[in-house]
């Protein structure tokens, strides 16, 4: 992968986000006085924020991938370089965690994608990385299933531990619905997590998302966007 490549994406950009999730929107309509959308608002968000670098399209898409699916772990590095960007500079955190794959996935992968961001990002920050998230049992892709299907999914799919008042920063490498890292937030919050902010390399723009699920039907090996399962 050639430098010019690596180089290519660029950071997502939208005139109205949501100020706890920052999901992009076209106006200002879906947000509440307090600049909050729908799902923050009722509380289905098992997280205090989420951050991401830029869109999950284009170049960014096919780098993702060839990580992911191609098993290019030494893109781990470059991609790891796009969380820093997108990290909160306001925010103090006591652990980074990354978002568990089940070991029967894992297995077949190699190695766990987000783990790998993680302790990258872990190394450049000087912050402990902790394995404190468990999949404690086996589920669906998430690609093709409808955003209440997604959540159903990953319910109760998630253990925490060891996190008691610790601010966590949880790593992933693209958010689309946020149903995973949303049953991730409420495991660490029940586990006594002070905070949870969510910071992956890229999410789903849902102001275009004209033929993204078709896309995402088409992962390689049937896996999903969204750290699978």
């Amino acid at each position: 992968m050639c430098g010019r490549c690596i180089a290519a994406p660029q950071p997502l950009e939208a005139e109205f986000f949501c100020g706890s999730c920052r999901t992009p929107f076209q106006n200002a309509f879906p947000l509440d006085a307090e600049g909050r959308c729908g799902l923050c608002r009722s509380g289905l968000r098992g997280f205090d924020a989420a951050y991401s670098f830029a869109a999950y399209d284009g170049v960014l898409r096919q780098l993702i991938h060839l990580y992911k699916y191609g098993r290019i772990k030494t893109l781990a590095g470059p991609l790891s370089d796009l969380l820093a960007r997108a990290m909160p500079l306001d925010e103090r955190f006591d652990a980074i965690v990354p978002v568990p794959l089940h070991w029967l996935r894992q297995w077949k992968r190699g190695f766990n994608q987000s783990e790998l961001l993680a302790r990258a990002l872990g190394r450049r920050t000087g912050i402990p990385v902790a394995r404190a998230l468990k999949r404690s049992r086996a589920t669906r892709a998430q690609a093709g299933l409808s955003n209440h299907a997604r959540r159903q999914n990953v319910t109760r799919a998630f253990r925490a531990r060891a996190v008691a008042g610790k601010r966590i920063l949880l790593i992933d490498d693209v958010m689309t619905t946020g149903s995973t890292v949303a049953a991730c937030g409420r495991a660490l919050k029940q586990a006594g997590a002070a905070r949870v902010a969510v910071l992956t390399v890229a999410r789903a723009d849902r102001r275009f998302l004209a033929g993204f699920d078709a896309r995402l039907n088409d992962s390689k090996s049937g896996e999903s966007s969204e750290n699978g399962q």
